[in-house]
């Protein structure tokens, strides 16, 4: 399997979180999945999620799993993997499967303690707080497109995507711009805290905190510092946690997600020329790249309590692999899923804050795709491949091209 490059969450099953960063041998075996419901009574032992091409090409394991496996125990994984969209969809809203791992982050909270906290931080991330945030990812994208703009090849992995959202939720929210490379060590490998979970950044951030209490400004965490719910200004634990969940956007996912995003569209340069011409289409292009090539393809969920998954009871603590990327090419809930459509009229929402765990980020990611294309459409009017140069995406929890050379003119 090539290098997964995943993050797997803490908490996550010894199968998966060995998948990080891990390669298996030519020719490795996996252990056999069990079938909950076996086709036409047979018991057979179809390949792992950890078999050693998932990480290069998941997809004909894909349909394998959505033809004859829709719930399966993956033994090797250690996790029930569900692969039909509307499976994927219901698992991902059951109350009785929660994010993992368990922790104080918006993602992790359950019942009252995470409705109170949405009330929070929904709100705060709205009006001014995001208009903030649009006019600081809009100036910083411009910046890097210049940048690239100037050179006869450049990788836009490298130099845009892995670079844009931290910059941008670093100028949004105020904080010195030498600072970013600091930040996104810190966030290395995405973040969403929601306060207290993450004690180099809780560290860094809290004396600009306190700065902005006493003589507030114009930019994001000002607006954070001063903004009240129901009366009430937001405890310093909340506004760091935003703050944290915004800087944590620039993570891995976010980063092939933009990178994804981008190579799509150079690969179809008509649907290209459109998006150019019609910036209006972006949100659309957008949302049909997270269907086809979410940065996330599986999305790991626990068990607090008996739970039936796909018409099947499993029992408290099983962990349940919902598999994003087949889901978002289901033939039986999209026509012809494997072709990128900008125009498809309803790509269904199955990737990037998928849930009802899904995260704040998730508003920056957005940003990102759609400041970031407009500067590079407007800063390099020539923008294609660079020649002999098709990416090449890869990875198993996350995913996406880790080089995209172009020409910028």
């Amino acid at each position: 399997m090539t290098e997964a490059r995943a993050n797997a969450p803490s908490g996550a099953p010894e199968g998966l979180s060995a998948a990080r960063g891990a390669r298996c041998p030519a020719g490795g075996r996996t252990a056999p999945y069990r079938a909950a419901e076996a086709p036409h009574g047979r018991r057979t032992e179809p390949p792992s999620l950890l078999t050693p091409d998932a990480g290069r090409d998941p997809h004909p394991l894909y349909r394998m799993l959505r033809a004859d496996f829709p719930l399966v125990r993956d033994e090797a994984a250690g996790a029930w993997l569900v692969s039909r969209y509307r499976d994927v969809r219901a698992a991902l809203a059951r109350p009785r499967l929660v994010a993992l791992p368990p922790g104080r982050t918006l993602a992790h909270l359950e019942g009252a303690s995470h409705l109170a906290h949405r009330s929070l931080v929904s709100p705060a991330l709205r009006g001014p707080a995001l208009d903030a945030l649009a006019a600081a990812t809009h100036r910083t994208a411009y910046v890097l497109a210049r940048r690239i703009a100037a050179r006869e090849e450049a990788d836009l992995v490298a130099e845009f995507c892995r670079w844009l959202p931290t910059a941008a939720a670093v100028a949004a929210l105020g904080l010195p711009y030498e600072d970013t490379a600091r930040v996104q060590e810190l966030c290395r490998g995405g973040l969403t805290h929601l306060g207290g979970g993450h004690p180099g950044l809780d560290a860094f951030l809290r004396p600009h905190l306190a700065r902005r209490r006493s003589h507030p400004g114009d930019d994001l965490l000002s607006v954070l510092c001063t903004a009240e719910v129901e009366g009430r200004p937001l405890s310093d634990e909340t506004v760091t946690g935003i703050a944290g969940t915004l800087l944590g956007g620039g993570g891995d996912a976010t980063a092939l997600a933009l990178a994804s995003f981008l190579a799509d569209l150079l690969d179809h340069p008509r649907q290209l020329a459109l998006v150019r011409e019609r910036p209006g289409l972006i949100p659309g292009a957008w949302a049909e790249s997270l269907r086809r090539d979410p940065p996330a393809p599986v999305v790991l969920r626990r068990a607090v309590r008996p739970v039936a998954v796909a018409g099947v009871p499993l029992p408290a603590g099983a962990v349940v692999a919902c598999l994003v990327g087949s889901a978002g090419r289901d033939p039986a809930r999209f026509a012809d899923p494997d072709r990128y459509d900008i125009f498809r009229a309803d790509p269904g929402r199955v990737a990037l804050g998928a849930g009802r765990h899904s995260c704040p980020g998730a508003a920056l990611a957005g940003l990102v795709a759609e400041y970031g294309l407009r500067a590079l459409l407007d800063a390099l009017p020539g923008l294609r491949w660079a020649p002999g140069f098709r990416p090449a995406p890869e990875g198993l929890l996350t995913r996406g091209p880790r080089m995209l050379l172009v020409r910028p003119g």
